[in-house]
């Protein structure tokens, strides 16, 4: 099944991070079709910059699980987020349960 018709729940959501800079990210064919990337800004904190999502995806919550997904991962490792990504922000806005990895 081509990943662009996927459902949001079978995508995989992969995380990798080179020198100060990493994404979370949804790939298929070696195609990234959804990307949050973020810039590390001391070793415990890193800034969201930007959100994207291929036109086949858009409209299903991936942008939204990318986000959930950063957040879980700030709280496995105990990173805070700080956000210049207006996407990012909004989600972060409209859950309060999310927030507690802002610093």
């Amino acid at each position: 099944m081509d990943q662009t018709h996927a459902e949001t729940s079978e995508l995989e959501i992969r995380h990798e991070e080179r020198d100060a800079a990493g994404s979370f990210f949804v790939e298929s064919g070696g195609q990234r079709l959804a990307e949050l990337r973020y810039a590390r800004t001391s070793p415990g904190a890193v800034v969201l910059e930007h959100t994207e999502v291929s036109q086949g995806l858009q409209g299903r919550g991936v942008g939204r699980k990318l986000v959930e997904a950063a957040v879980a991962w700030a709280r496995r490792t105990g990173t805070r987020l700080a956000v210049e990504c207006p996407y990012a922000r909004t989600v972060l806005e409209r859950n309060p349960a999310l927030r507690d990895v802002l610093g």
